[in-house]
């Protein structure tokens, strides 16, 4: 009877101790092994700054011109900016609940803000420096924004706005870490800066291939040596994704070798304190854009570049290819297996199965 009830008190015990999680079943993401593809746009401009607000895809390109799709009405805007007889070409885009942002690269550096209507577009920042050259832009929330650019004297260009994007002031490079000679960012995708939350990390290539960390909105700086190759002018990470605060990828290689896939994919479980070689001569080569699959634990990515479209669902070990369409520059994800793709004169939807 003693060893009964000894066993009763037991099991009450333990199953008390279970947590309302543990009786929940565990739901595996779907591994995805097709992606069907339907063109959105199809015109003469190159876009790597894409963006998805709601069921609305911004875009930003060649020649000045930037736009938007409704994808369930399928109304559409263009503008065009002109500045004197330069050819712009923006490759930053960011949003807030109100307002679109636009950055070019090169000098002249013009930031443009537009009303989502289409209504209305202003200049917000110009900064006539002669190397001038801003790759990526995003917001924190919907008063704090940041742009980072090449290097103007021995740290990464970073801009910074408190109020909504009205007003933007360049950090002191006495308030970031020093760059190595020949060391920039790449504007391939506008994916070489990622925010989450009140954290923030930038990469670099070149000479160096380096992640720059912010865990208070840019107020401070430190970085870290990465394993992806370096030390030529076209080595380096093109582009960064981070699932969570804890886990994050880069990817890139080299411009020049685009088939070279070693030394080109790197992985963080400890919010980008350490960095290690992964998938060494498997998948793609040189990558501009790799994004994580939402609501997939960071067990899924997807990668873009020179050698087309590849899908990973073991957190990046093993990649599959999907699709050999090498003119996609950039990807977002839209939900969990519905992606916005653009690149060379086109915007497309990408639908994984």
């Amino acid at each position: 009877m003693k060893n009964l009830l000894f066993l009763g008190l037991f099991l009450l015990l333990f199953t008390s101790c279970k947590t309302e999680n543990d009786s929940l079943p565990v739901v595996k993401s779907r591994v995805f092994t097709s992606v069907a593809v339907d063109t959105l746009l199809q015109e003469e401009i190159s876009i790597r700054a894409i963006l998805i607000d709601s069921n609305t895809v911004w875009y930003a390109g060649s020649k000045g011109q930037y736009g938007s799709i409704d994808l369930g009405t399928d109304k559409r805007f263009s503008g065009h900016v002109t500045k004197d007889t330069l050819s712009l070409e923006f490759r930053s885009i960011a949003k807030t609940k109100e307002s679109i942002f636009i950055l070019n690269v090169g000098t002249p550096a013009l930031l443009y803000r537009i009303s989502k209507d289409g209504s209305r577009i202003k200049k917000m920042y110009q900064e006539n420096h002669p190397k001038a050259f801003y790759d990526s832009m995003q917001f924190w929330n919907d008063e704090e924004g940041i742009a980072i650019g090449d290097p103007t004297d021995d740290c990464l260009s970073v801009v910074i706005t408190r109020d909504g994007g009205t007003t933007w002031n360049k950090v002191s490079c006495e308030n970031l870490p020093k760059v190595r000679e020949g060391e920039a960012a790449f504007a391939a995708s506008n994916t070489n800066l990622v925010v989450k939350g009140s954290e923030t990390w930038m990469v670099s290539g070149g000479t160096k291939s380096r992640v720059f960390y912010s865990a208070d909105k840019g107020q401070k700086w430190s970085v870290v040596e990465t394993p992806i190759v370096q030390g030529e002018a076209m080595t380096g990470i093109f582009t960064a994704d981070f699932y969570d605060a804890k886990n994050g990828f880069i990817a890139g290689g080299n411009y020049e070798k685009l088939t070279q896939n070693f030394g080109n994919k790197a992985i963080t479980k400890d919010g980008g304190k350490t960095w290690k070689l992964i998938a060494e001569k498997e998948g793609f080569g040189y990558a501009s854009c790799v994004q994580y699959v939402p609501n997939s634990r960071g067990e899924q990515l997807v990668s873009v570049g020179a050698s087309g479209l590849y899908y990973s669902s073991t957190a990046g070990e093993k990649w599959s290819k999907l699709s050999g369409d090498s003119s996609l520059y950039t990807i977002r994800f839209m939900n969990d297996s519905t992606a916005i793709g653009a690149g060379k004169d086109k915007i497309v939807r990408l639908r994984f199965k």
